[in-house]
């Protein structure tokens, strides 16, 4: 049907104003950032990861041209920061450093969590992966997993260990279920509240985080039998692994960044390669290392699968370990 001169000029004002608005739009990501950008953080400030964020966040300020603000949003295993990411608007500028299995845990671990995550939060970078340790005191006679199992096994329902966060309840409840043991958990909430009991003898062992961990190995007032990870840790190569230690069992606990669901390809793309050139830097593998993790690089597709995979994994893991829900 032949368009009327009415309908042609109709026809072309709105193709124009289609055309403005995509012109508008690819304008507005090609210019981000175009100020303050504000970097979420879960815990408290001085914690493991708070430094994580403040090391990222003042890495990334001269990449971005902008000030790049650190906010720590405390409370309820880090729920508080998520539900303020989930419910900002989706334009990158604000980003939220995570604690991939803690968030991915949420759905398991409360009644009531204020958002899905899965559904309202893309991850669209990776940062490190790190692992829990295996732990004892640097004077016990135990140096490898082994040796340590056999004692736990002759000591039956006598054995006591420390662990912090509820990685190192399931890394407890995983080994003690794989050795047969009935061993009963002593839960602080910090490795340093427990360093006395494990000393004194009053605990046989500890399922600590890398970063108390490795402070107190260098110290050589613990020793590290072994980490949670399937395979090796790039910054920690002498460590062997539960699995080579004949218990199968892979707690990856990664690191990534997270924005509000519908935040422009784009943008998420440029945030992606701004985290993973700051992790790979020589500045960002030493310090990583030096925390017990290795950098870990993925795509934003790559990330997003990552976690949606890592959320019936964790409740499968909560349902093992039986941590109730708050």
């Amino acid at each position: 049907m032949d368009f009327t001169r009415k309908q042609f000029l109709h026809s072309a004002a709105a193709f124009a104003l289609a055309a403005r608005a995509g012109i508008g739009t690819a304008r507005a990501d090609d210019n981000y950032p175009s100020r303050d950008i504000h970097m979420i953080c879960g815990f408290g400030p001085g914690s493991g990861a708070d430094i994580l964020v403040r090391f990222f966040a003042e890495k990334l300020r001269p990449i971005a041209g902008h000030p790049v603000i650190v906010e720590n949003r405390v409370g309820a295993n880090s729920n508080i920061a998520t539900e303020y990411v989930a419910r900002s608007k989706p334009d990158g500028y604000t980003l939220y450093l995570f604690a991939g299995t803690t968030v991915a845990a949420t759905m398991a671990l409360f009644k009531n969590p204020p958002v899905d995550p899965g559904k309202t939060l893309d991850a669209i970078a990776t940062t490190s992966n790190l692992a829990f340790m295996l732990m004892v005191d640097a004077k016990s006679p135990y140096k490898t997993v082994a040796e340590l199992t056999e004692a736990m096994k002759k000591k039956g329902d006598k054995v006591t260990y420390a662990s912090t966060a509820n990685p190192g309840t399931i890394m407890g409840t995983l080994y003690k279920n794989a050795i047969g043991i009935d061993a009963v958990e002593v839960l602080y909430k910090s490795g340093p509240e427990s360093l006395n009991e494990i000393l004194s003898g009053k605990l046989d062992y500890g399922m600590y985080d890398p970063i108390f961990g490795l402070a107190q190995a260098r110290e050589g007032r613990m020793r590290i039998l072994a980490v949670s990870t399937s395979e090796r840790l790039k910054s920690a190569p002498d460590i062997p692994t539960m699995k080579e230690s004949g218990i199968p069992m892979d707690l990856n606990l990664w690191w990534g960044v997270m924005v509000a669901k519908g935040t422009p390809k784009p943008i998420a793309l440029k945030i992606n390669k701004w985290f993973s050139d700051i992790a790979s830097s020589e500045d960002g593998r030493k310090f990583l290392a030096l925390s017990g993790a290795d950098p870990m690089i993925r795509t934003p597709e790559e990330t997003q699968e990552m976690f949606l995979k890592a959320i019936p994994e964790w409740a499968e893991y909560v349902r093992i370990a039986k941590i109730p829900k708050t």
